[in-house]
């Protein structure tokens, strides 16, 4: 979720602004057998997702947005119904797709679109309602979240990708505010990753707290776990 997002050494920068692909993926949560995981997990994900990240960075502008195009359009086929639906949105961050277009798209239909708020380091994100033209503040890493937005919980959760794999586990900014946050909820969203499929890898090599999305949307096409 994203604009207070789980980034460990997050800068301030800011992003510029057909048929599915179904890949049923077995619910195991563990590295496959014959590949063993790092004997230190949080020094591996910390190299890994700086380098990700870099190379996210390094995409020309009109490859981003052709890719965000493609995302936007996968993404329509997977959250379908939006007319009274609450749906957790991301503030575009290094380098990441930018879907401020789709969240006004959704908010004309009905949708009540939300962006995530840090309340306090270590607990779950809080959600505010905010559409285009409505007053924002800088949040921590000077991130805009809503001003005035209120607070609600939201039905459908669009969660930005550093690297994902084959079962859905999502690879985000170190801080664990997504995983906490979706443990937290009473009610479960659905959990949706975006990203480029430039970002999959092998395997995060997820631990005891990490929760899979339920879908994963890349400019390749659709992902069920």
């Amino acid at each position: 979720m994203s604009d207070q997002r789980d980034t460990d050494d997050a800068s301030s920068e800011f992003a510029s602004p057909a048929c599915l692909m179904h890949e049923i993926q077995p619910a195991s949560s563990g590295s496959s057998a014959n590949e063993a995981a790092p004997s230190d997990i949080p020094a591996w994900r910390k190299t890994e997702r700086q380098k990700l990240i870099d190379e996210r960075k390094s995409l020309l502008s009109a490859q981003r947005e052709e890719f965000t195009r493609l995302i936007a359009n996968y993404l329509n086929h997977v959250v379908t119904d939006v007319a009274g639906r609450y749906i957790s949105m991301f503030w575009p961050f290094l380098g990441e797709p930018d879907l401020r277009g789709w969240m006004a798209a959704a908010t004309s239909r009905g949708a009540t679109c939300l962006l995530p708020v840090v309340a306090a380091k270590r607990t779950p994100l809080i959600f505010r309602s905010w559409k285009i033209g409505e007053r924002l503040e800088r949040g921590i890493w000077n991130i805009p979240v809503p001003a005035d937005g209120k607070e609600a919980i939201p039905d459908v959760v669009i969660a930005p990708l550093v690297g994902f794999d084959s079962n859905c586990f999502r690879l985000g900014y170190g801080g664990g505010y997504f995983d906490r946050t979706l443990a937290h909820l009473g009610r479960k969203p659905l959990a949706i990753g975006v990203g480029f499929e430039s970002q999959k890898i092998k395997t995060i090599h997820p631990l005891a707290h990490d929760i899979p999305m339920d879908v994963i949307v890349t400019d390749t096409g659709v992902r069920y776990r």
